[in-house]
């Protein structure tokens, strides 16, 4: 299926959510010659610890998708507020709509609808509206995830997992969160690897598939 796959979309709720979700699949689209498109729909400003610039993760998501090799003019950042995404549905739908009327994507990455943070379950729903005739596939973040349907799975080598964790490097203003260590990264890469019987994978719900 990736053979067929040339123009990549992935939506993020939040600068890092979609190097966290699917950074080895990102790397290993791009290196295979996909085009990506990576959209932020908040730069959590309200979030921000002391000490950094309200604006450090607009600059941090711009050098971590660079990592990946997401080319500057892919990258769309808006400015929502966080925790508060579910207040502006319709704006968000409104700009998911004209992404899609000026690119034909043939694949969608998303949140997993069964993401419990409330702006992952928004913009999870909204993309989902927004792109209904295309493939469309649920990335996890499983410390919001209570449930997660691993029915799709990206075999990875150990360069893309490598560029993941050196994309992820990239947040300095978020610290040693646990879900950032190399430790964790590379484990549940080789718990999903395990799962198909490869060293590393990345996977993800099936929301919608058009073969």
């Amino acid at each position: 299926m990736l053979e067929r796959i040339q123009n990549v979309l992935v939506l993020a709720p939040h600068t890092d959510d979609g190097e966290l979700g699917l950074g080895g699949t990102i790397s290993r689209l791009i290196s295979e010659g996909k085009n990506v498109t990576y959209v932020a729909f908040s730069t959590a400003e309200e979030s921000v610890p002391e000490g950094f610039p309200k604006d450090i993760l607009k600059t941090e998501v711009k050098h971590a998708t660079a990592v990946l090799g997401v080319k500057p003019e892919n990258l769309i950042i808006y400015g929502y507020q966080v925790r508060k995404l579910n207040y502006a549905r319709q704006e968000i739908l409104e700009d998911l709509i004209k992404i899609r009327k000026a690119n034909h994507f043939d694949l969608v990455f998303m949140p997993s609808l069964h993401d419990i943070h409330q702006d992952h379950t928004t913009i999870a729903q909204e993309g989902l509206r927004a792109f209904k005739n295309t493939t469309v596939l649920g990335y996890e973040l499983i410390w919001n995830n209570l449930t997660f349907n691993t029915q799709c799975f990206i075999k990875l080598e150990e360069e893309h997992i490598e560029t993941k964790i050196k994309a992820l490097k990239e947040y300095h203003s978020q610290g040693k969160r646990d879900y950032l260590s190399d430790d964790f990264i590379r484990s549940l890469a080789r718990a999903r690897g395990v799962q198909v019987g490869c060293e590393y994978a990345e996977a993800f719900e099936v929301v919608r598939l058009f073969l």
